[in-house]
């Protein structure tokens, strides 16, 4: 029975990782693992037989990289068919001393340069080189072919003519996603799985990526998609770690095991293990495939193309799941330095993570001083520290083609949290002379954004190739001057699209139901979160400058005056009452955020430790 013919009627377990095996023999990466075939085909047999033994029904042959440019690297070019043919007639040998039904995969990886048009290699000599290859696993006797970890959508496309061209077998193609669940060349799965729809494979793959719990995202989109297709999954066991010089993979044999079935009832009728995966990952799918009642066929429910499209988009930031599930974030300010040194930034960016920090502002040149890109910071922010960012994007200084562009900049960069604002004015700053001016508002650069970008088009209504998926949020007062005008302001910003709301600092609980109601006369009920501002207080003299100098800001005297009774305690007491005030607006408030002053990390790290019970 072929592989269609079994297809059918049940669902096949693949072996798992054959690099990941070899280099744990101490194999070094640098090696050519094709060229073992020939030097060390023990070691290959070995590990084809224990994937058999812990229940693998196909095995793929050690051949990811024999291709003509991979070997070529490791002069060995022109023993492209013997490399093959080897690997093939040893996988075949182990499965015949196995005694066991087991389908022999030919394996074709990428041919590991760049093709037409973001390469100099031409879609006819890629496709040369993907012929000779296939040519010699078909010849030897394979019986299907595997091309697989394929993130360019032009390449995998000349790899399968050439199956075609030279061979009548099976032909599964499989594709690898980044962590946004896009290929490298920003590719969805909707469009992946159409592409090799259209190009005529026999199985639909994803493999490689992230773990378990991305695949199975993808595979889901996948699905409906092509509800009539038949889909590969092999994860990696989770996104590999470096640690203490070994490349490390987090996900163990029994979170596999449950997964074999979910992906079984998702619609995938072979599965198996990428990289970091082992016999012991492939033995407990063998179990929990074997323990489980079978099933007759996936039920397929076909999504609406909208409601496809809509899937296919990116997961929210943990700050927005936070936020929209009803839970209390916690928001911190924190400036980026005027120089070159980050230390102290991401020194301070650590501290506040560990205290319990969601996510970190970063400010756009506040005050109109000179300092580093704020999007730069949020991304070594992000990379270094792992806690997400908010980026502080002020409308003022900058034209329709910069906002736009440094918004395509933001997304690249993984920043998924902006925070609207105007900006401050360059009169105030340190060059009064600079340009001042702006196209957009803040309601019109939040309609740009949610109602342009995240839809896919630019300003002018051309397509900019994918959505973004920008969480937005926007700057509220809640102790305006005018209050109908502020009121007009927000209502203007939610239709535009807003997710959440920023407020000035805040002193008094009462502010916030005070305006909201307003607004609700007006407007109806606001359903946007709103992080209500909270600036720490460190001593009476800030209190007093806060109070009589910075528009906006009003703190009552009997706060004035403990701190003032505080004397060189104000900071505690600053601390005190920040923590009093936080637990009273926790009623009307999605969350706080949190202006350190005079960069006092610690004083904002225990106000955080503080809300959330640690101390």
């Amino acid at each position: 029975m072929n592989l269609l013919e079994r297809l059918s009627t049940e669902t096949l377990l693949a072996d798992g990782a054959m690099g990941t095996m070899l280099h744990a023999r101490g194999i070094g990466f640098d090696k050519c693992f094709d060229e073992l075939n020939l030097t060390n085909p023990s070691a290959v047999a070995e590990i084809h037989r224990a994937y058999i033994e812990a229940g693998a029904q196909l095995i793929i042959t050690n051949t990811f990289g024999a291709n003509r440019f991979k070997l070529g690297k490791h002069g060995l070019g022109e023993r492209v068919a013997e490399i093959n043919k080897a690997s093939v007639d040893l996988a075949k040998r182990v499965v015949a001393a196995s005694f066991k039904d087991v389908l022999v995969a030919g394996d074709v990886g990428p041919l590991g340069v760049r093709i037409a048009p973001f390469g100099r290699v031409q879609p006819e000599q890629a496709r040369a080189a993907f012929a000779e290859q296939i040519e010699a696993l078909a010849e030897a006797g394979a019986d299907l072919i595997v091309i697989e970890t394929f993130s360019d959508l032009y390449e995998i496309r000349e790899a399968i003519k050439a199956a075609r061209e030279v061979c009548d077998l099976p032909v599964v193609a499989s594709v690898t996603f980044t962590r946004d669940d896009r290929t490298v060349l920003g590719d969805d799965p909707t469009k992946v799985a159409r592409t090799l729809q259209e190009a005529n494979v026999d199985v639909i793959g994803v493999n490689c990526s992230g773990g378990p719990a991305q695949l199975a995202r993808i595979l889901r989109q996948m699905v409906q998609t092509v509800p009539d297709g038949k889909f590969w999954v092999k994860p990696n066991a989770g996104w590999p770690e470096q640690v203490g010089g070994r490349i490390m993979y987090p996900a163990d044999a029994d979170y596999f095991g449950d997964y074999a079935l979910s992906f079984r009832e998702m619609g995938a009728c072979i599965v198996g293990g990428c990289c970091g995966t082992t016999p012991r990952h492939i033995a407990a799918m063998r179990k929990a495939l074997d323990s489980a009642p079978p099933i007759e066929q996936p039920q397929i429910h076909v999504l609406p193309q909208e409601e496809i499209a809509e899937t296919a988009q990116e997961q929210p930031t943990q700050f927005a799941q936070k936020l929209t599930s009803g839970g209390f974030a916690i928001s911190v300010e924190m400036d980026p330095p005027r120089g070159l040194s980050t230390h102290k930034l991401l020194a301070g960016a650590s501290l506040l993570a560990e205290a319990g920090a969601d996510v970190i502002n970063v400010a756009d040149s506040p005050m109109a001083r000179m300092r580093m890109s704020a999007w730069a910071v949020c991304d070594v922010v992000q990379r270094k520290v792992g806690v997400e960012t908010t980026l502080h994007f002020p409308t003022r200084g900058r034209n329709l083609l910069r906002v736009q562009g440094d918004l395509l900049a933001a997304h690249a960069l993984g920043i998924r949290n902006v925070f609207v604002i105007m900006g401050d004015p360059t009169a105030i700053g340190d060059y009064p002379e600079a340009m001042d001016n702006y196209d957009l508002v803040p309601s019109g650069l939040i309609k740009l954004i949610k109602q342009g970008f995240n839809v896919g088009v630019d300003h002018s209504g051309t397509s900019i190739g994918q959505p973004t998926s920008f969480f937005v949020g926007a700057a509220l007062n809640l102790c305006p001057p005018d209050i109908d005008r502020e009121i007009k302001n927000l209502h203007r910003k939610v239709e535009a699209g807003t997710d959440f709301f920023i407020t000035m600092p805040i002193y008094r609980a009462q502010d916030g139901p005070s305006l909201l109601e307003s607004y609700e006369e007006k407007y109806g009920k606001l359903d946007k979160p709103v992080l209500a501002g909270i600036l720490p207080l460190v001593s009476v003299r800030h209190a007093n400058f806060l109070h009589n100098e910075v528009p906006g800001i009003f703190i009552p005297d009997e706060t004035r005056q403990r701190i003032e009774e505080a004397g060189e305690n104000g900071a505690k007491v600053g601390v005190e009452v920040a923590v009093e005030l936080i637990d009273q607006i926790k009623a009307w408030a999605g969350g706080v955020y949190l202006m350190p002053q005079f960069h006092k990390f610690d004083m904002v790290a225990e106000i955080i430790e503080k809300c959330r019970g640690e101390s």
